[in-house]
């Protein structure tokens, strides 16, 4: 039966080529977006180098407090000194990786300028975060605390301050004229992964900000590594019990911090605020414009479906007279219109393919590379399933309600 219904399809494809150049266009373009958008956010949201620990991991970003009678706020990234008198703290912690947002230096190389960014790092960092060092080693605790002037640059910072230089370990770097010696280089980090990918990397103490201020803001982040997967919801709820007790400071009423998993640390990035709204708020977001992305070309489909139904009313009606149900009818239709679905998908799961390569290959995002794994082949299946049944189910069922006797006059 099965058979019989695909030559069909097949034929009623070859009938109408426009029609048919229409439908498949739509379908093909759509799954081409819908499989690089989400091969794109499975690189952003997956574990990745150098992260690979977030199944045991809480991402603390920011730290709002909010004077809610006067209606005004203040956020910004956490003080160090947050970070080591309270949350330092916590039992269920095994370690805390610290680092600064981004910061640019000048650097000049044969005359040419040469932009460097950096950020400040603590050493269990480098113990949480599992960046692959392709030579020398990552500073120590004992480096920080003598604030030596070290670093650890990436590999493209090498090749674009070294030149050809093999190995560069002991070697100076100088940024806004001041002189670091390189102590370790490390492989390059997708700039999807946004933390994390700096061009060098220096021990906190080299920084300008005085980590003896009892602020509760500053310019830095953190990763909470819990001791297990199972210690995660425990380490959750411990760093909540601690931020209650945290003194809220003077004309403030109102303070949060969260730490989070990674996706909803991402929610709360996009959303822009600290409370639980903003991650309902971005997931709800996020789904309605999936959903109207994938509404829109499946309207379309509707409408050419059921023109393409209507110039086969004799035939129905021929079938019809025979004997055949409409449950037959809708049932053969519908699986026509899979057919279709899934043939736009083979051709979309090949421009995918290309625009792909092209998006690599261009290094649109420094050191991104997206590839079509099983995450992203299975949401384009279910796409497919999706625009296949909801496209096709109603004109099927508007074709199974044909009268007999007008169908055969048509």
């Amino acid at each position: 039966m099965l058979k019989n219904y695909f030559k069909i399809a097949i034929a009623v494809l070859k009938r109408r080529k426009f029609f048919t150049f229409i439908s498949l266009f739509g379908i093909s373009f759509t799954l081409t977006i819908l499989m690089v958008v989400t091969a794109l956010a499975d690189k952003m949201i997956s574990p990745d180098y150098p992260d690979y620990k977030r199944e045991r991991s809480l991402y603390l970003e920011r730290i709002e407090i909010k004077n809610s009678k006067e209606g005004w706020m203040n956020s910004s990234n956490v003080s160090v000194y947050f970070l080591e008198h309270y949350v330092a703290t916590l039992k269920n912690l095994q370690k805390i990786a610290i680092t600064s947002g981004a910061k640019s230096s000048n650097a000049y190389v044969n005359n040419k300028k040469l932009v460097i960014g950096y950020q400040y790092t603590n050493a269990d960092y480098w113990n949480v975060l599992e960046y692959k060092f392709l030579e020398g080693k990552a500073f120590s605790q004992k480096e920080i605390d003598n604030a030596e002037m070290v670093a650890v640059i990436s590999e493209e910072t090498k090749e674009a301050y070294f030149g050809d230089e093999k190995l560069v370990v002991g070697k100076y770097i100088s940024a806004d004229n001041i002189n670091y010696r390189v102590i370790g280089v490390v492989a390059n980090v997708s700039e999807t992964v946004r933390n994390f990918s700096g061009d060098m990397f220096l021990p906190y103490s080299l920084s300008k900000e005085n980590r003896n201020n009892t602020d509760l803001m500053g310019a830095y982040n953190a990763i909470l590594l819990a001791k297990s997967k199972n210690d995660l919801p425990k380490l959750k709820k411990e760093f909540e019990q601690m931020l209650k007790k945290v003194p809220i400071p003077k004309d403030f009423d109102k303070l949060y911090c969260n730490a989070d998993p990674f996706f909803t640390t991402i929610s709360r990035r996009i959303g822009g605020s600290s409370t639980d709204a903003a991650v309902i708020k971005v997931i709800t977001m996020a789904a309605g414009f999936i959903l109207l992305f994938l509404l829109l070309p499946t309207i379309n489909l509707v409408n050419i479906n059921i023109t393409r139904i209507m110039e086969r009313s004799s035939e129905i009606g021929v079938r019809k007279a025979f004997g055949a149900s409409s449950k037959t009818l809708v049932y053969q239709f519908i699986v026509e219109n899979m057919i279709l679905t899934f043939l736009g998908g083979l051709i979309g799961l090949t421009l995918s393919l290309v625009v792909i390569m092209l998006i690599n290959e261009s290094n649109f995002l420094s050191n991104m590379h997206l590839s079509l794994n099983f995450t992203v082949l299975c949401c384009s299946f279910f796409a497919c399933i999706f625009f296949g049944l909801l496209s096709g189910v109603y004109p099927a069922w508007r074709m199974s309600k044909l009268n007999v006797v007008k169908a055969l006059k048509a």
